[in-house]
């Protein structure tokens, strides 16, 4: 096993793997570019290393970089989290070639099921569906003008390299199309240091449904279960569930087939996903691949009870599938809701500032993955999440109620957050039933983020000084590797409760 390990990460995901290193008695380096310095994340871990300028492109994108900020530290083994250099095959050949190991897929599965493109390929000779769409990468307007015209309107131009809705954006018409391929160019360079795209049909109000898939090096590969990641706003999920409504027992176990067939053929190990498109009368296309651990993975690991990072860093040290894994069963539900600083109100505009007031719920059920503490400035130079927020319970209506009540109690002040619109969501009728599609903040939430809960919060705030601390418990129901940090006086609100008038 590792002795220690170096997260290639920041934020909520870098606290996350750092967290089940203590557990495992692995020691822990993190990263950090120049606003970053005083981060969670780097308080958090066994001892820090700098790597440059805010830019990704000059720090956490910089290979060379990160391998020389390993070698400072001696670590043995780079988790990557996700996003940044996650699923790049050279970031994995490169640590290879240092002597050190990689935790995640080989560089191979990563060229094979991680480019989009190549994927679609391999699923295809695999016998599973896909939507129309290129057989490859291109940059010219007049081939991607030629398909849209051929597949039939609305499609989506997709970046090949990364995912969580990077590089991607959705033509209703050919006058939008050659904006929008610029844009995704620029995106994907971006996020990913890759600028090529593709199109795709776009398949019209399908459910996004995925698979948890976990394999050895030794060819035990299984799914872990499906997760519905139907809300999303600008192709990016942002509430998930498990399990998904939309499947009977028959169609998850053709659907969990069809993702095992898919990994097989890429050759895969490691935690990675598979992810589907349902349309309304049950055909599923598959969708990508992501050769990574996810956001949200914790709500497989409520329903599972597993650790999915210590399954992770278990395979790259080379052993096989825990018993746990090869004979999980789901139990109960699980609800994430991703908490960005954006304004609801404005397009999800990313919103900065400095959190002047933080304390998270508690609570029997309860889980949150954060990034931040109080005192932080929230900028705008990376992704504006700043932590998941997990309710679990024996049924969805429990797990639901646990979350509206998480949100409601869950201070986050100084900045605008989506905790609001979150539960404008929840409370809308059409989630009570089950009835989520990818178009559904388009076509249902008609209105903006719920700021009434704004008033609330900051009052509750001024009395959190009087209020007893309600305690560290934020570690998940079934599940508590990712438990919160130590808390004072000023992280919770205790127990007060705000009356409702009229």
């Amino acid at each position: 096993m590792f002795k220690k390990i170096l997260i290639a990460n920041r934020g909520e995901i870098a606290v996350r793997i750092m967290r089940t290193c203590r557990v495992m008695g692995i020691e822990s380096v993190a990263v950090y570019s120049e606003p970053d310095k005083n981060a969670l994340h780097v308080a958090v871990a066994d001892e820090a290393v700098p790597i440059g300028p805010a830019s990704p492109l000059e720090s956490y994108l910089v290979i060379d970089k990160i391998i020389a900020a390993a070698k400072e530290a001696g670590a043995d083994a780079i988790h990557p989290g996700y996003g940044f250099l996650s699923e790049n095959p050279v970031f994995a050949e490169v640590c290879e070639e240092n002597g050190i190991t990689f935790i995640g897929p080989s560089a191979e599965s990563m060229r094979l099921m991680g480019d989009k493109v190549s994927a679609r390929e391999i699923v295809s000779k695999a016998g599973a569906p896909v939507a129309p769409g290129m057989d490859g990468a291109s940059s010219d307007v007049t081939a991607f003008k030629k398909l849209a015209d051929k597949v039939g309107y609305p499609v989506l131009i997709k970046a090949s390299a990364g995912g969580g809705g990077k590089g991607m954006r959705l033509v209703n018409s050919p006058g939008e199309l050659g904006e929008a391929l610029e844009a995704a160019q620029r995106e994907a360079k971006n996020a990913f240091d890759d600028d090529r795209v593709f199109l795709e049909k776009y398949i019209v109000r399908p459910r996004h449904i995925e698979f948890q898939i976990v394999g050895d090096k030794h060819g035990n590969v299984t799914h872990l279960f499906e997760r519905e990641c139907s809300i999303q706003r600008r192709h990016q999920k942002i509430i998930e569930e498990t399990p998904s409504t939309a499947l009977d027992d028959k169609l998850r176990k053709r659907m969990g087939e069809s993702a095992i067939l898919i990994a097989k053929a890429g050759k895969y190990y490691s935690t990675g996903t598979v992810e589907f498109l349902l349309d309304a009368d049950g055909h599923y296309y598959f969708l990508e691949m992501n050769t990574r651990l996810q956001v949200e993975h914790p709500i497989t690991e409520m329903v599972t009870g597993l650790d999915l990072v210590a399954e992770q860093i278990r395979i790259a040290a080379g052993e096989k599938l825990s018993s746990e894994a090869l004979s999980a069963t789901q139990r109960g539900h699980a609800i994430e809701c991703r908490i960005y600083s954006e304004d609801a109100d404005n397009n999800f505009f990313p919103s900065s500032g400095t959190l002047l007031r933080y304390a998270e719920p508690c609570g029997p059920g309860v889980r949150v993955d954060s990034g931040v503490r109080q005192g932080d400035v929230i900028g705008i130079d990376y992704d504006p999440i700043l932590s998941k927020l997990i309710t679990y319970g024996a049924n969805r209506e429990e797990a639901r109620l646990r979350m509206i009540d998480a949100l409601e109690r869950y201070v986050l002040l100084g900045l605008k957050t989506s905790t609001g619109f979150m539960l404008d969501v929840l409370r809308k009728q059409e989630f009570i039933d089950g009835a989520t599609h990818t178009a559904f903040i388009d076509e249902v939430m008609t209105g903006t983020g719920d700021t009434s809960n704004d008033s609330k919060v900051t009052f509750a705030a001024a009395l959190a000084a009087v209020a007893l601390e309600c305690g560290a418990g934020n570690s998940a129901a079934r599940f508590d590797s990712a438990s919160a940090t130590q808390s004072t006086p000023w992280q919770t609100l205790g127990g007060w409760r705000l009356g409702e008038s009229g």
